[in-house]
């Protein structure tokens, strides 16, 4: 496992997607947000779910994805919504 499955939230099958979808580091996850890399990973993963997308902004963020304040939780379901295939 690599940097980005450092991150809280972010496991061995994460790390392998967002490496996939040309996300190598840290600051690259950061830079691009967590909305734009879950629509990258939903390209090459139509399962990729609300939970994936709550957990790369706790990666971001620095704190598990059930620490996201309620403002950026619904922020992200009505991302979801719009975007969910």
């Amino acid at each position: 496992m690599g940097e980005l499955a450092k991150l809280p939230n972010i496991g061995k099958t994460v790390e392998e997607q967002l490496l996939q979808v040309g996300i190598t580091s840290v600051d690259e996850l950061k830079r691009i947000g967590a909305k734009s890399a879950w629509l990258k990973i939903q390209e090459i993963d139509e399962s990729a779910c609300i939970h994936r997308l709550m957990a790369l902004e706790g990666a971001i963020q620095g704190v598990k994805k059930t620490m996201l304040s309620d403002e950026v939780k619904a922020d992200l379901k009505e991302f979801y919504q719009w975007h969910k295939k």
